[in-house]
């Protein structure tokens, strides 16, 4: 893995378009993309889809599983684009231990477009009860990340062309 292909993750709050936006930036650099939803254990599952938050005990080894598919390359040596929600700052921290030099696209929205997005979904095991817990927990990029917030009010296509953007400057 070189520094012109670090790893990605692109992270927010439910609803902000973490897949869509991961996806269509793993396509533009012809990486691999992996849902961080998809390695949940099945308990974190269970406590979200009955309406309760996790709490950091319930993220930790979730997040050294997503941390371990973040620091695998392909058979290129290119590693994969991640979707992760990656709250605080310690989460990042945790992730960024397993894959040094990981680059973060916040993908940033008010709650009135955030639960516009969420309202109308369905969704496996976050329920838009959740929202709130999640704003209350994210702790944005801090200046020694290496990362972009993108504001997510454009279209899709304008919000990855931004985060694409984005990570070329860092």
């Amino acid at each position: 893995m070189s520094e012109k292909d670090p790893p990605v993750v692109v992270m927010g709050v439910a609803g902000c378009g973490k897949s869509t936006v991961g996806r269509d930036i793993a396509l533009a650099l012809r990486r691999g993309f992996i849902d961080a939803d998809a390695l949940h254990p099945l308990a974190n599952k269970a406590k979200m889809a009955a309406g309760h938050p996790l709490d950091d005990e319930d993220r930790w080894p979730w997040l050294d599983v997503v941390g371990d598919a973040l620091a695998r390359c392909d058979e290129n040596g290119v590693p994969p684009v991640v979707a992760c929600s990656a709250l605080k700052r310690v989460h990042r921290d945790r992730l960024r231990a397993k894959a040094p030099g990981t680059v973060f696209v916040l993908l940033h929205g008010s709650r009135e477009l955030l639960q516009s997005r969420i309202g109308p979904r369905a969704h496996e095991f976050m329920p838009a009860t959740l929202l709130d817990s999640q704003l209350a927990t994210l702790e944005t990029l801090e200046s020694d990340e290496a990362g972009v917030v993108v504001h997510i009010a454009p279209p899709p296509l304008e919000v990855t062309a931004n985060a694409l953007a984005g990570i070329r400057r860092v």
